[in-house]
């Protein structure tokens, strides 16, 4: 039998329960809002990033965590003696950005928080001067400013040697008319954005699969080590978006593949098929991933992003112009598949792989 997210300790099924707890109790604050003239449009909560509306414009935010990735980097600091918390910072900012840019909001500013278990971890000043060189960078490929942070020292909660990076943002949408919604139907198709391997989800399942390997991180993968393709730094999709939205392409749709993997292409809440035709090559360190762990094609596309890291939901007319838009960019794009109306039926189907993924897969409303 293979491995399963859940044996690396990762079980959405109770996750995604306190999710929607929380929806509930939030939905009790919205009142709060009517003293700043604002108001809560009825249909955010849930998706990835919350919006706030006002007269003439959009605010959002967005609070999100690396995972675990970082503790790779510590484990190929040690094997290689090499510093890879430059990538770190960058994945931290677009494990953020990437959620916000979601509803269509571009960010303005990212804050950074950091809490560790020992402050003597800053004390390694080259460590903490990548991960702060990283995030800067991040925040520059997000066209955002970094706003400031947090760095708590809590003994207790994390181990001595470790750091839990997480992080907030703020964007905006203006004009309104820029806001994405879930607004898909019939016909609509699916674009796939290119990831640069892991990104920041799944690192929990990966690293229990590298820690049964004799060379562990440095297990061999194609040209490389497997530390060395999961430390590749997370691609920020801020610029495509931002592009689409100038040139009068408003998706109907946009989801980050993050957490739940290919599930996640069912997050819209309309009762919708999503048929992936062409879900594209096996990228090499994924097809490494499944082979040690082992891990099965299904288990595989439940956790990782599987070369996926982003989709567009777009009418038929509008595909060819965010093809060449994302190929100007310098991202890679490709027509995946397209939404089909069955009726109510929900679900997530990959034919060629004989995978179909039920709504009761994904529960984060």
């Amino acid at each position: 039998m293979g491995l399963s997210y859940s044996d690396s300790g990762v079980d959405y099924t109770p996750l995604d329960a306190f999710k929607r707890a929380c929806q509930a109790a939030a939905a009790t604050t919205v009142g709060a809002l009517k003293s700043h003239g604002l108001t809560e449009p009825a249909d955010t909560r849930g998706d990835s990033a919350y919006l706030l509306e006002a007269a003439d414009h959009y605010l959002a935010h967005v609070e999100e965590g690396l995972g675990t990735k970082n503790l790779v980097a510590d484990a190929m600091a040690v094997a290689t003696g090499q510093c890879y918390y430059r990538a770190i910072g960058i994945d931290t900012v677009a494990t953020i950005v990437n959620d916000l840019i979601t509803c269509g909001a571009l960010p303005i500013s990212v804050a950074m928080h950091a809490a560790v278990g020992d402050s003597a971890w800053f004390s390694d000043r080259n460590r903490a001067g990548e991960l702060a060189a990283g995030f800067a960078d991040g925040c520059k490929l997000a066209g955002a400013v970094w706003g400031g942070g947090e760095t708590p020292a809590l003994p207790g909660i994390v181990t001595p040697e470790g750091i839990v990076l997480a992080g907030s943002a703020v964007g905006q949408i203006m004009p309104k008319s820029r806001r994405v919604r879930p607004n898909l139907q019939d016909g609509d198709q699916i674009v796939f954005i290119a990831s640069s391997g892991i990104q920041t989800n799944g690192l929990s399942l990966a690293r229990l699969i590298a820690g049964r390997q004799p060379k562990g991180y440095l297990t061999p993968v194609g040209q490389g080590t497997l530390g060395e393709l999961l430390l590749a730094p997370s691609v920020i999709y801020v610029d495509l978006v931002r592009d689409l939205l100038a040139a009068g392409i408003v998706p109907a749709y946009l989801a980050h593949i993050t957490g739940h993997g290919w599930r996640k292409v069912m997050r819209a809440p309309q009762a919708l098929v999503y048929r992936i035709h062409t879900p594209g090559e096996i990228p090499p360190l994924f097809a490494a991933l499944m082979t040690l762990g082992p891990v099965s094609v299904e288990e595989a596309y439940a956790t990782f992003n599987m070369g996926a890291g982003f989709a567009l939901y777009l009418r038929p007319a509008d595909v060819k112009a965010a093809l060449a838009t994302a190929a100007k960019l310098g991202h890679r794009a490709w027509l995946a598949g397209e939404v089909v109306d069955e009726g109510g039926r929900q679900a997530v189907e990959i034919p060629g792989l004989g995978i179909t993924f039920a709504a009761e897969s994904l529960k984060l409303r």
